[in-house]
């Protein structure tokens, strides 16, 4: 298995550990979280914006490397646009958790490029 193979496994674990985040908490009841993760504020708030955006952002990811295994096999360049879109969504989530909104948004465009380029490459 590629490596490029091995970060659409890490990219579909990558919300859990803003969901985490976003519920540690002695308030948080686990029998209704989502009216908990609703109520937050501040930095949990923004860690529960980070863990849906990380689901969002995994069906195009997974999609553009499978896609760009199927047509050109395995190569070096999925294996490298695949660990910059791991390491642009940790940073997007750290950059989200923080209120660094520009920083933020850079890390999402890079993130999103990947996965652009991913089916560009295969093109």
């Amino acid at each position: 298995m590629t490596i490029a193979l091995w970060c659409v496994l890490a990219a579909a674990f990558l919300p859990f550990p803003f969901a985490a985040a976003a519920k540690w908490s002695r308030r948080f009841d686990n029998h209704s979280p989502r009216v908990y993760l609703e109520s937050t504020t501040g930095w949990q708030k923004r860690s529960h914006w980070a863990q849906l955006n990380s689901f969002e952002a995994f069906p195009a990811f997974a999609a553009a490397v499978i896609v760009n295994h199927i047509l050109l096999g395995p190569n070096a360049m999925a294996n490298q646009l695949a660990l910059i879109f791991i390491a642009s969504r940790i940073i997007y989530g750290l950059f989200y958790i923080a209120d660094w909104a520009l920083l933020r948004s850079i890390a999402w465009f890079a993130a999103a490029l990947c996965s652009v380029a991913l089916f560009v490459l295969a093109a």
